[in-house]
């Protein structure tokens, strides 16, 4: 691997790794083109070439990840998982949940939602033989 490349994925990890830090935040093209110290088109065709996809893809697909967590771990509706991950709007984060994920947020929360847990002794009591038979 020459020098040149080298330096130029190095960049790039720069710039993801800005995005992964600060996902939830308002990021842009210019600002994470100054972190890699490249020009804006210099950035995306570069960061796509790098990585396999654009920033804004990327980007999104870290959101709509962390998203996934919240819905499953915490208590908060799908709007408020939608702008703590950092969209600034709930159909917009819908429509990109449901492409990456394949369903909607609400449905991805119900079918992965953990069964309630039944309290072994309650269990127990129904799965041993009976003596009053």
């Amino acid at each position: 691997m020459s020098r040149a490349v080298e330096e130029s994925n190095r960049a790039m990890l720069r710039a993801r790794d800005a995005m992964d830090r600060a996902y939830a935040e308002p990021l842009d093209i210019p600002a994470l083109a100054r972190i890699a110290h490249v020009s804006e088109a210099h950035f995306i065709r570069t960061f796509r070439a790098t990585f396999g996809e654009t920033p804004h893809r990327y980007l999104q697909r870290r959101r709509v990840e962390r998203a996934m967590y919240l819905l499953l771990q915490t208590g908060q509706n799908v709007t408020e998982t939608c702008f703590s991950v950092g969209f600034s709007s709930l159909g917009t984060f819908s429509r990109t949940f449901r492409e990456i994920v394949g369903e909607s947020p609400s449905d991805y929360r119900r079918r992965k939602a953990p069964a309630a847990a039944v309290p072994s002794c309650f269990t127990k009591a129904w799965t041993r033989p009976s003596s009053f038979g």
